[in-house]
């Protein structure tokens, strides 16, 4: 077997008297490690924004970032790389890694910046690049951009032109879809934290954020590690409830580690099945379902099941089968509770995303009092779970506001990273 699949509720007992019980369900999944001899093959597209805002140094940082992503690949890995201003074009065709010195040299030729930003023209092509070497592989591409794309204008009830952002989030949910994973990095701090947050979680990926040219090349090869991790690909929990046990109705199912994501949950036949993506190696993914039980009868009972199906790219198997795994709660007549502190973090974890997202909410809408409010409540949420950068970045941005101060595109960006992780000190 090559997953590792752990469940726990938040409190493992349940009271027989209760008609209602809400508990949350953490769910732990890994690909093994002792299950893999080598890494498998990459199937990389480096998707590249060279807007007239790239020129000079931010460009000159990228391409040094691009070429010791460069150094990193291994034979039998490939890469492709697509350029995007007003329009895109690919800088390097889909391809074997044969001559490293010969493709970073077409790069600094042919990567120049000027024009718009037309982001989702890149994705479309990148997308094009890496279907052509996913067989046997991990596909992923990265994303980076400075800038927010084009817009649709609209007068009254009509639309002209393309809506960049709208066409960039459907290629991401295509792009999982057929396997593909889709990660974004932010350059500066003039970047849509919201469209490249919405096109990682859809695509399955990760959203970093690049403050200073001199941190591409770190942030690069953060990003290379994950993928070069990754042991199998186009994973999905499956889990079916026995009856009197429902999913909420509302953000049901999050993903907590290693970012954190609202999962759109695929209903089938009473069950449910939820799209994880690749699974790294003795990383855990983990994932929080918000259950409510009804009255049931005493003793241990199975409330559930799960299973992980995903698809093995060293043996080229697609759909294969984890064990089933029963969830059980333990009824009581005489309730004692049991709860779980690891479950409890993962509830404060994402507490905290939804307490900033909350926040967010509240400044747009002109309630600066109440975005303190809730920035300080997520500041307090990160420092219970051990998260002291998050909560120095949170608590910034709420004394900030308290100071009658605006919130800068830097610092909005900042606190969106800090709800979506673990921050580590730089």
């Amino acid at each position: 077997m090559k997953v590792q699949l752990l469940s726990a509720l938040s409190d493992h007992n349940i009271d027989a008297a209760q008609l209602n019980s809400q508990r949350q369900l953490a769910i732990s999944v890994s690909a093994i490690a002792e299950q893999f001899e080598h890494n498998l093959p990459l199937n990389l597209c480096l998707i590249l924004d060279q807007s007239g805002s790239m020129h000079g140094q931010p460009l000159k940082t990228v391409i040094q970032a691009v070429e010791r992503l460069l150094d990193r690949l291994e034979p039998g890995d490939r890469i492709s790389v697509v350029a995007f201003a007003g329009s895109a074009t690919v800088i390097i065709p889909n391809q074997l890694v044969l001559n490293p010195e010969n493709i970073k040299s077409q790069i600094r030729k042919k990567l120049a910046a000027s024009g718009g930003t037309s982001i989702s023209e890149g994705l479309q092509l990148g997308i094009t690049e890496l279907m052509k070497g996913t067989r046997g592989a991990v596909s992923q591409a990265f994303l980076l951009t400075d800038g927010h794309g084009e817009s649709s204008l609209k007068i009254w009830k009509w639309e002209f032109g393309t809506d960049d952002g709208k066409l960039c989030l459907e290629l991401a949910k295509k792009a999982a879809k057929i396997n593909l994973t889709i990660n974004t990095l932010g350059f500066g701090n003039n970047w849509n934290h919201d469209l490249l947050e919405k096109i990682a979680d859809a695509g399955g990926g990760t959203l970093s954020h690049i403050e200073r040219p001199e941190q591409a090349t770190h942030q690069f090869n953060r990003l290379f590690t994950r993928v070069q991790s990754v042991g199998l690909t186009n994973a999905y929990l499956l889990l079916s409830l026995t009856p009197h046990v429902r999913l909420a109705e509302l953000k049901p199912i999050a993903q907590i580690s290693p970012d954190i994501i609202e999962l759109p949950v695929e209903t089938n036949d009473g069950s449910f099945a939820v799209r994880l993506g690749d699974l790294m190696k003795d990383v855990e993914r983990v994932v929080l379902a918000n259950l409510y039980l009804g009255k049931l009868p005493p003793g241990e009972q199975v409330i559930g099941n799960i299973q992980i199906r995903y698809d093995d790219p060293s043996l080229e198997q697609e759909g294969l089968l984890s064990p089933i795994c029963p969830v059980y709660a333990n009824v009581l007549e005489v309730y004692q509770p049991d709860f779980n502190s690891q479950v409890h973090q993962s509830i404060l974890a994402l507490a905290k995303y939804r307490q900033t997202q909350l926040a967010e909410t509240k400044l747009q809408q002109g309630d600066r009092s109440g975005a303190a409010t809730m920035l300080q409540t997520a500041a307090k949420t990160a420092l219970q779970i051990g998260d002291q950068n998050a909560a120095t970045v949170l608590q910034t941005s709420a004394t900030r506001l308290q100071s009658g101060q605006e919130l800068s595109d830097a610092d909005l960006k900042k606190t969106r990273i800090a709800s979506k992780t673990i921050l580590q000190s730089s």
